[in-house]
């Protein structure tokens, strides 16, 4: 195998009272090996459009129950679902032990629900990325004042021409 770097994937998660669901988005991984262990998730495998090797070890916040918990290979992703130690616990503030960022881990939304959420509904509405549900709404850079959309760049801008006295005409 040639010396390239090993990445970390993409990883996205999210919890309900007694669990936590991890996603690894990684398309077409062929027999990654996978270790659920009581404290850590661990992660090795080849995939995406580039084939790379991507490799992670996930430091949980508290104890899963190794036994209950169970990892599904979907071909373009691979989804886990973590059975906490103890089910009654409060939620966890943080998916990992370090309180650090991790630039490859974000929260996945459309499956998170908070804990007083009792509706079947998770997050936003079940809805995804904040800033492309913007994006279709027209809201970011929704593109000059073309189509149907009243431009209003114009706004802040000094007073229209139309506030101006009528001149008199000649």
């Amino acid at each position: 195998m040639s010396n390239q770097p090993v990445l970390p994937p993409p990883v996205m998660w999210a919890q309900r009272s007694g669990s936590v669901f991890l996603t690894i988005n990684l398309e077409d991984v062929k027999d990654p090996d996978i270790k659920i262990e009581k404290d850590q998730i661990y992660f090795k495998g080849v995939g995406g459009v580039e084939k790379k090797l991507y490799e992670v070890t996930i430091p949980l916040y508290k104890e899963i129950d190794p036994e209950k918990s169970k990892s599904f290979n979907r071909g373009r992703c691979i989804e886990f679902i973590l059975t906490k130690a103890n089910t009654e616990e409060p939620y966890w503030p943080t998916l990992t032990k370090e309180k650090k960022k991790y630039h490859w881990l974000k929260c996945d939304f459309n499956k998170w629900r908070d804990e007083d959420d009792s509706g079947d509904e998770g997050g936003f509405g079940g809805g995804g990325d904040f800033e492309e549900m913007m994006r279709q709404m027209g809201g970011l850079n929704a593109g000059g004042g073309g189509g149907d959309k009243p431009s209003f760049d114009d706004l802040d801008e000094e007073p229209d021409s139309d506030d101006e006295p009528i001149p008199d005409l000649e």
